[in-house]
């Protein structure tokens, strides 16, 4: 008796029996967020289905619901075992491959492949419900049975660190105080697990000894991983339906899966590929200069439309990832690149109105002023989709474009006035000099930001003059035009260390460029730099705006200025550096960018950029300002070179980065080809709207965004 008793406890703490068992090792490894450079980005076009999914490295990654700002899912992906000798993830063991699976629909399909096996995954978001839908077939390739299982890592309300785990109904089941999801397949799995990660998950089990060996019923309150053996053995049984459902609580979204997989993927797949088939039908014909690119094209302006918010309509984000350091733990809830900021809203929606979708557009300028900050009429630096100001710094070009948008889009009602006329009050009780400029790490007089000022005052006095005020369009004119006459004594050096002629600086603290006064370049850059040391593309807004002509001296000094400090040459063209120095971009071994990295004093006049302890590299979106930029001095041919520049730094899903690799690659590290992307944020919605309105400028033969009435004032209107 006293053995069979022994047998009997040794099999009820056997794992591997452990059907009710709640699993150990709570709350397991803290949740971090996948790397950034997404293959992919998908959601149905209607608005009926809260769900968004990013795809990078062969898996799933990034689900985000029930708003854009906030994620519900770090990844999933599938193990492959042959009980004996093996068990491979297929993120870090496989060949991927991604390819859309319907060009004018953000239908993607994964291809995962080793000598043994080939997984294919194909991902849409079910138009009707809250559900993710995935066809999957595994199929062995030495005709021996293997063993497929899930490994699902939800992180309900933008957060991993307190979900709680459990089976119910056949389906692995997750909720926190705010969400539910459930996984099922069908067919359905053959045993189920719940775990914490890095303790009881799946995987941990599994590299082991090549088997699923626990079965835990629940793991509450943790960073929960849940496991599901498939049916399919790659041989007699190669097919499989799996969806993600989503709900308030896990009883809601087990009904939603239920419902999905009731649908089944087929129907899912036509309604989801109808959509985005309707949507690029409801714009203008794809423009000529695009026609070499047509599928990065039509993904741009998808993925542009994907960046909206479905609770609420105009709030489009910046990026669905989460950059380095941003995804592991500076901000806990994650945001920064899913938040909404004014300016890179300003760029997707001139980018939407030129494409053809104006009531995108509309939608947008309404976000803006409907959450303008009262009683001052400025805007926030950037909100969650809901408009809740997130950080508090003032930028203000984002209280700039709105106007310029609104003047784009003809908006010169009453009302639409009363919120331009509040924001012309925030640009003169604090311009021209901004608490921060369009990189947010530095204020003082930037030529970018008073070329978006000096726009906004003469489209706000156009407006103005549309609702009878004639006052207030004048003395608006009159700032603009001060402030127009004085931007060079404010930002271009003519003692600078670059040229014996005057260049425009990145900014100036002081309203004066020929004083060496010194300023820390921030995002991890060297400290105490001689302002006249950096300069920065972005000085071309004074001509892309209208507020100079494209050949005035300093304009085309500063060119060659810029070339030499800030460009490089790669295979797929020239991309440029944000500004010398610039810090914000991986680490020297590739390593994730860190804001609270060591900075290094600069005084010597040949300080090696290199020698930084992160450095940012190359952005996509000044080929397209550039671009811009000749096609204001009559330039076509150079400007249809810098689309095919933009092109070729996309991805093999045609994510267009934010980032690509530059002179300095990661040190002793293969594999990071110039002009293409980083590990910065993929897609970027700026790099797609850029692509799309470049190509519309091209087609016209002018930059588009130029609003015309600056232009004639300041830079002729031809």
């Amino acid at each position: 008796m006293k053995i069979l008793r022994l047998v009997v406890l040794i099999v009820l703490l056997t794992p591997a029996t452990a059907l009710a068992a709640t699993a150990p090792g709570a709350p397991g490894d803290k949740a971090l967020w996948t790397e950034a450079d997404k293959d992919g980005f998908g959601t149905a076009q209607s608005p009926r289905s809260k769900v968004w999914h990013t795809l990078d490295d062969g898996e799933l990654t990034e689900v985000y619901y029930p708003r854009l700002d906030t994620p519900a899912v770090r990844d999933l992906q599938f193990i492959v075992s042959d009980g004996r000798t093996f068990a491979q993830r297929e993120r870090e063991s496989t060949n991927h491959r991604i390819a859309l699976a319907d060009r004018r629909s953000l239908t993607y399909r994964q291809v995962n492949s080793t000598p043994r096996y080939r997984i294919t995954k194909t991902y849409v978001t079910d138009p009707a419900r809250n559900a993710l839908v995935i066809n999957v077939r595994f199929k062995s390739l030495t005709g021996r049975k293997l063993a497929l299982y899930s490994l699902f890592d939800p992180a309900l309300s933008n957060g991993g660190d307190d979900d709680s785990g459990s089976t119910a109904g056949g389906m692995l089941v997750t909720q926190d105080a705010n969400a539910g999801s459930a996984l099922a397949a069908s067919p359905g799995f053959r045993r189920t697990s719940n775990g914490y990660l890095g303790t009881s998950d799946g995987w941990t089990d599994l590299r082991s000894d090549f088997r699923m060996n626990w079965k835990y019923a629940s793991a509450p309150n943790g960073n929960v991983v849940q496991t599901g053996k498939t049916a399919l053995d790659g041989v007699k049984r190669q097919r499989m339906t799996l969806v993600v459902g989503f709900g308030a609580n896990g009883a809601a979204a087990r009904s939603t899966a239920r419902s999905a997989l009731a649908s089944g993927y087929a129907r899912a797949a036509r309604g989801y590929a109808a959509g985005w088939h309707a949507y690029l039908g409801s714009l203008k014909p794809r423009p000529d200069s695009a026609r070499a690119f047509a599928t990065t094209y039509d993904v741009s302006v998808m993925a542009l439309a994907a960046h909206e918010d479905k609770t609420f309509p105009g709030a489009y984000v910046a990026s669905p990832s989460m950059p380095w350091v941003w995804g592991q733990g500076l901000s806990n809830p994650s945001d920064a690149y899913h938040l909404v900021w004014s300016r890179d809203l300003y760029q997707i929606a001139t980018a939407l109105l030129a494409a053809g979708d104006r009531a995108g557009a509309g939608r947008a300028v309404d976000y803006l002023f409907t959450r303008q900050q009262k009683p001052d009429g400025c805007f926030p630096q950037n909100s969650t989709v809901d408009g809740a100001p997130k950080w508090t710094n003032m930028q203000l070009d984002e209280v700039a474009f709105p106007i310029v948008l609104a003047w784009q889009l003809g908006r010169r009602d009453a009302a639409t006035y009363v919120h331009v006329k509040n924001a012309v009050g925030c640009i003169l009780a604090n311009g021209p000099q901004t608490p921060q400029e369009r990189w947010e790490n530095q204020g003082g007089w930037s030529p970018a930001t008073i070329a978006a000022e000096i726009a906004g005052l003469i489209t706000a006095a156009d407006v103005a003059r549309a609702n009878g005020d004639t006052a207030s369009a004048a003395a608006w004119e009159a700032t603009a035009d001060d402030w127009q006459a004085k931007v060079d004594g404010w930002t271009a050096t003519s003692n600078g260390p670059y040229s014996s002629k005057p260049y425009y600086l990145r900014l100036t603290k002081d309203g004066n460029p020929n004083a060496g006064t010194p300023y820390d370049i921030g995002d991890s850059g060297p400290k105490q730099v001689d302002q006249r040391r950096v300069t920065d593309p972005s000085y071309l807004e004074l001509v892309r705006l209208g507020v100079k002509p494209f050949n005035e001296p300093e304009v085309l000094n500063t060119l060659g200025v810029v070339d030499k400090r800030l460009g490089v040459q790669t295979p797929n063209g020239m991309f440029w550096h944000r500004f010398d120095f610039d810090g914000y971009g991986e680490k020297q071994d590739g390593s994730p960018w860190d804001i609270n990295q060591p900075v290094n004093p600069t005084t010597a006049p040949n300080y090696d950029w290199s020698q930084n302890t992160t450095i940012g590299r190359i952005w996509p979106i000044f080929a397209g300002e550039r671009g811009e930029y000749e096609l204001a001095a009559g330039k076509r041919a150079a400007a249809r070179g810098r689309l095919a520049s933009i092109a070729g730094a996309a991805g093999p899903g045609h994510m267009i980065p934010e980032q690509v690799w530059d002179n300095f690659p990661p040190s002793g590290s293969p594999g990071f080809p110039k002009g293409e992307a980083t590990l910065s944020a993929s897609p970027l919605a700026w790099s797609h709207a850029q692509f799309v309105r470049l190509a519309w400028s091209i087609d016209a033969g002018r930059p588009i965004e130029r609003p015309a009435i600056v232009a004639c004032r300041y830079a002729g209107c031809g």
